[in-house]
């Protein structure tokens, strides 16, 4: 089953392969955020477009890289849902396209200007020093923290009319980011801890990220809440009423029952809440000049 079968698999199942080891949930989730931050901005469509192009081509550079620098771990623990694993894609077609994803995401992204093209490489490169070395560090929360936060800092950049981001949207990106992080290894701990990646979660235990992933997420939301000019909008303070009690009850069953899907599951649903305040809130990323 480990071997390279690609040539004996159908075209279809190819694409179905190379589309998997996108990650196609979170490489959605973050181009998406990125033209919801683009349209709130106020930039035109054009360049919301090229921002949200250069991001996807990002997102699709950073999921290849990772299903191809893993195929090895993946195979060790029998992965079948990875197409590395079952033979649908081969890792030198994941290497091949990861490297042009990127090629295109850097043309991309210095089409929108030097600044943000920096900005926006930084937050790639943050992605890809988790999958080539810091998953397996105590640092592994790291890169979801700088990438996730440069994200809105690149879009304002992008708008290329002297304003810049607002410090609560990056500490909230970024807390966001971490929290994914904490969230997104539950189901795979005893996999990656059996081929040696020892990142922060792992270290901490399931019990402990259980814990800490939702208490982190539910931090963001706080800050969307009150990071805002003004007073909190009535749709944000209830949002982050759930988010907390959604946090409450994931890190509740996370320590009563850690090798539940539930703290995971709950986890995410936080995750959903502060998407959704930042979607509200994305007329105020950017401060006013």
């Amino acid at each position: 089953m480990g071997g390279d079968t690609t040539g004996t698999t159908t075209p279809g199942a190819r694409v179905r392969g190379m589309l998997l080891a996108t990650h196609p949930a979170p490489a959605a989730v973050v181009t998406a955020l990125a033209l919801v931050f683009a349209v709130g901005v106020g930039l035109p469509a054009p360049r919301a477009l090229l921002v949200t192009a250069a991001v996807a081509a990002g997102q699709l550079s950073v999921g290849w890289s990772n299903d191809w620098l893993d195929a090895a771990r993946d195979r060790r623990v029998g992965r079948t849902d990875k197409p590395t694993v079952t033979g649908a894609v081969s890792p030198a077609a994941l290497r091949s396209a990861a490297l042009a994803a990127l090629a295109v995401c850097v043309a991309l992204s210095f089409a929108t200007g030097l600044v943000p093209g920096l900005l926006h490489l930084a937050a790639v490169g943050g992605a890809w020093s988790y999958n080539v070395w810091l998953k397996a560090t105590p640092l592994s929360w790291l890169p979801y923290a700088v990438s996730f936060g440069l994200l809105p800092a690149f879009v304002v950049a992008a708008a290329g009319d002297g304003r810049v981001v607002a410090g609560w949207t990056v500490a909230a990106a970024a807390l966001l980011g971490v929290g994914a992080h904490l969230a997104n290894v539950l189901p795979d701990l005893e996999d990656d801890d059996a081929t040696g990646v020892r990142g922060l979660p792992h270290r901490l235990g399931r019990r402990g990220a259980s814990l800490l992933a939702p208490l982190v997420l539910a931090g963001g939301s706080v800050v969307i809440l009150l990071g805002p000019p003004g007073l909190p909008a009535a749709a944000s303070a209830v949002l982050t009423s759930l988010a907390v009690v959604l946090a409450v009850l994931a890190g509740s069953v996370g320590l009563l029952r850690p090798h539940s899907r539930a703290p995971f599951l709950l986890s995410l649903a936080v995750a959903v809440v502060c998407v959704a305040q930042l979607v509200l809130a994305a007329d105020a990323v950017a401060l006013p000049r």
